[in-house]
């Protein structure tokens, strides 16, 4: 089973999307026992709130659902429990790093690193463009 954690700051906008994202991805495949996918956040600051409403709407346009999803921190021991984890931006990834001590087995990278576009995925919170990020 390959096991993936998204990360953002909040886990409250990106990373929930991407998490949903994927997990309907996978289950069009036909290939949800394979997978095990979270997400979760750098920051204390959001832990415990739902998927933030803009987020959750454009989910749904897609017919996607993240209900009972809510916001919870990354913690150390997430880097020997998942294979991939994927930040959204540079500030992600270093907090990253920080939080897991370090990267010894090169599991944590970014998502646009995975595409032929790398950079970062823009922060919807701020720019309130949940079509770009989507």
């Amino acid at each position: 089973m390959i096991k993936i954690l998204f990360i953002c700051y909040g886990n409250i906008c990106r990373s929930p999307m991407a998490e949903f994202i994927m997990k309907d991805f996978v289950k069009k495949a036909g290939m949800e026992v394979q997978f095990h996918i979270e997400s979760a956040a750098t920051s204390t600051e959001e832990i415990g709130n739902p998927v933030y409403p803009l987020a959750r709407r454009k989910l749904a346009e897609h017919h996607i659902d993240c209900a009972g999803k809510t916001a919870r921190q990354l913690r150390k021991d997430d880097y020997d429990r998942f294979d991939f984890l994927i930040g959204m931006d540079h500030g992600n990834f270093r907090d990253m790093q920080r939080i897991c001590g370090g990267d010894p087995m090169g599991k944590i990278h970014l998502l646009m690193d995975f595409t032929d576009h790398p950079g970062d995925v823009a922060d919807p919170w701020y720019t309130r463009d949940f079509e770009t990020t989507w």
